[in-house]
């Protein structure tokens, strides 16, 4: 991905950058994902389901304080990050499903929960002649688009990290009244 502005400071992004936007509210309503990848080592669009995975787990889980998808998993592939945010290790998960079958809200999709799994590199560096990556232009719904924006709370627009923002509804966790 050619970067339009220079980043100033460390660790902060260019303004004018692009980046990968997944609508996981349109997402959901596809009732088979035919958008194509150009990952060069699974081209069957196994890129987008790692993004699908990372968006959910960081927006939409509910970030339980004793998460029995993590208790359930036999191969301790899932974990709780420092921001309590959970993450699957692919080279410890076995497909299984089990932390997908025990989450009580339905935040682990088994259909986004792969044995096999290539992780999305967001096409940086090799967009097409059309300056979007491939799953962008094969989108049917239009859920994936590459274009300029930035985590706006506001919109449900959350920046997962510096090359993808996912537009989700997000659990809210409510103050229990007494």
């Amino acid at each position: 991905m050619a970067k339009a502005g220079k980043k100033s400071g460390k660790g902060a992004r260019a303004v004018s950058e692009k980046r990968l936007f997944v609508d996981l509210e349109v997402c959901a309503k596809c009732p088979e994902c035919v958008t194509k990848c150009d990952y060069f080592y699974h081209p069957a669009n196994k890129g987008l389901i790692s993004v699908r995975e990372r968006a959910a787990m960081s927006v939409v889980c509910r970030r339980c304080e004793n998460p029995v998808c993590i208790s359930a998993c036999t191969r301790d592939a899932l974990e709780k990050d420092v921001n309590g945010v959970l993450r699957r290790y692919n080279t410890r998960c076995v497909g299984c499903k089990s932390c997908s079958i025990v989450c009580p809200f339905g935040t682990l999709i088994p259909e986004v929960i792969p044995y096999a799994v290539s992780v999305c590199d967001y096409c940086i560096g090799s967009v097409h002649g059309d300056g979007k990556p491939v799953c962008v232009g094969t989108c049917p719904l239009n859920a994936i688009r590459f274009e300029e924006v930035e985590e706006d709370i506001s919109k449900n627009n959350y920046a997962v990290d510096e090359h993808l923002v996912v537009h989700a509804l997000p659990w809210k966790k409510e103050a229990v009244t007494k």
